[in-house]
């Protein structure tokens, strides 16, 4: 069965080409110009990616986002004309986004962050190794996909999920910046030095009692960091 993707861009010469260009790369494309027919479509067509504009007529793309993240853990992939700062993208992931890409876009960073978002979102070996931490308040069950917090199970990302999983994996090892970009992001990040931060910080608001003293994920200034649990 072919991968399903959802492309919502109020630029419809641009909504033609990546449709266009994604149908050539064999996949199942459905494509709208407006955020609530974006939304309708998701319900329709159960993708497995969406690829979602900011700026949207109808409804506007972070509440798209937002929308799509309460039922779904689909990995979404915004675009954008303009640069993000790393408060926006602190935003857009309290939102549920896994992605930035600014327009316009290019072919290979793009395909190359597509097939990384794709590859997160798969069950992995991960799954295959019963890898699990659990304490009287954090309980991470890779195998489940399931993470609970406080009794409460809560809802993460495909990269989100991932990178907790890596932590659990390689508990009481430190684990450097360019480790997690590689074992998380991929090869295609190994540059974006800022994301295991920006992720880390946003990751200890959903896990930590709390996050400005984190108990789990622990700070090693200067080389990354490292998963002690309680």
């Amino acid at each position: 069965m072919a991968t399903k993707i959802l492309i919502v861009e109020d630029d419809t010469e641009m909504n033609r080409l990546l449709e266009l260009d994604l149908r050539r790369q064999g996949y199942e494309v459905s494509t709208t110009t407006n955020g609530l027919d974006g939304l309708r479509l998701f319900h329709e067509t159960h993708p497995n990616l969406v690829v979602l504009d900011v700026a949207l007529p109808g409804m506007d793309g972070m509440t798209v986002c937002q929308r799509i993240r309460e039922l779904s853990n689909v990995p979404i992939l915004i675009i954008t004309a303009h640069a993000v700062t790393e408060e926006q993208m602190a935003d857009g992931l309290n939102l549920g986004a896994d992605e930035y890409l600014i327009k316009p876009l290019r072919n290979l960073e793009f395909h190359a962050r597509l097939n990384a978002l794709l590859r997160r979102s798969q069950l992995n070996d991960d799954t295959a190794q019963n890898i699990r931490y659990a304490d009287d308040y954090l309980v991470v069950d890779v195998d489940a996909r399931r993470v609970t917090v406080n009794n409460e199970e809560i809802r993460l990302t495909p990269t989100e999920f991932k990178l907790i999983a890596t932590f659990v994996r390689h508990k009481g090892q430190v684990l450097s910046f360019q480790q997690l970009l590689e074992q998380v992001w991929g090869y295609e990040y190994n540059t974006e030095h800022h994301y295991p931060r920006i992720y880390v910080s946003h990751l200890r608001r959903k896990i930590e009692p709390d996050a400005k003293n984190p108990t789990y994920i622990q700070n090693e200034y200067g080389i990354g960091y490292r998963f002690t649990g309680k």
